[in-house]
């Protein structure tokens, strides 16, 4: 796979999948983005990135068990692959290394 940078809310909604260990799905991805960033998001926006981001490789999914809270209907729960952690490691250590060159914060 080529290198390419992640865009901001793509690495918002990797990084709530990791935080989310195994229970990441559309609303509570949604839900972790906002928490965090404080801002309010649309759920077709995280739907759309997510298939993205599995698309590019960087997540894989798998179809949940049923519940009878969701009228049993499954979830589709996410998950990072190696790639999307790369991916985000990478993403981490560019702005860790920009960040210690900024003369304010040192």
């Amino acid at each position: 796979m080529e290198n390419k940078s992640l865009g901001e809310f793509e690495e918002l909604v990797l990084l709530a999948v990791c935080i989310l260990e195994g229970d990441a799905y559309g609303i509570s991805v949604k839900r972790e983005v906002e928490k965090h960033s404080r801002r309010s998001i649309l759920l077709g926006a995280v739907h759309i990135t997510l298939y993205r981001l599995q698309d590019k490789g960087l997540l894989q999914s798998k179809m949940g068990g049923n519940s009878d809270k969701r009228g049993d209907r499954r979830k589709r729960l996410f998950r990072i692959t190696e790639v999307g952690m790369r991916q985000l490691r990478m993403a981490h250590e560019v702005r860790q290394s920009m960040w210690s060159l900024i003369p304010q914060f040192n």
